[in-house]
């Protein structure tokens, strides 16, 4: 039997109770830092988070972890909007922001190069589709390193 790690139980657990309230569980990371064990969890919502959703969601989530004891060590909980170079992680993330500029890190060189920007033109057969500089660029979606939007002002 496989240990499923600590942060894919939390998004297990949040995720079904944050989308009853309208919410969208964007990511979730568990790791250390210094001495201390931090999880993040990062929500969103058409309209944008509020503080007042952070603190909702950090005590809700406290709250739920406490009950089903999925961590066992102390850490410090923290409750963001993704932010507007939000990772691209799932199917969904990249079905939904197509068209927009994305930064791309394969796990393997691709032609020599492990880095890509460009817009993301499709999402479709677990392949990340692209446009890099008017050439077209695909890559299956389990090569892919760490994907995020690009800030565009």
């Amino acid at each position: 039997m496989t240990k499923i790690p600590i942060a894919q139980s939390v998004m297990n657990l949040i995720e079904p109770v944050l989308m009853g309230q309208g919410l969208e569980l964007t990511d979730v990371e568990y790791k250390k830092e210094g001495k201390d064990w931090v999880l993040r969890v990062f929500i969103d919502k058409e309209e944008g988070i509020t503080v007042e959703d952070c603190r909702k969601i950090s005590h809700l989530t406290g709250d739920l972890i406490e009950i089903e004891e999925i961590i066992q060590t102390p850490f410090n909980l923290e409750v963001s909007s993704p932010g507007l170079d939000r990772s691209l992680k799932r199917e969904k993330d990249f079905v939904k922001f197509k068209g927009k500029r994305i930064r791309l890190h394969s796990l393997a060189p691709i032609d020599s190069r492990r880095k890509f920007i460009g817009i993301l033109s499709d999402f479709k057969d677990q392949t990340v589709f692209m446009d890099l500089d008017g050439k077209p660029f695909k890559i299956l979606l389990s090569q892919v390193a760490k994907a995020n939007l690009v800030i565009e002002i």
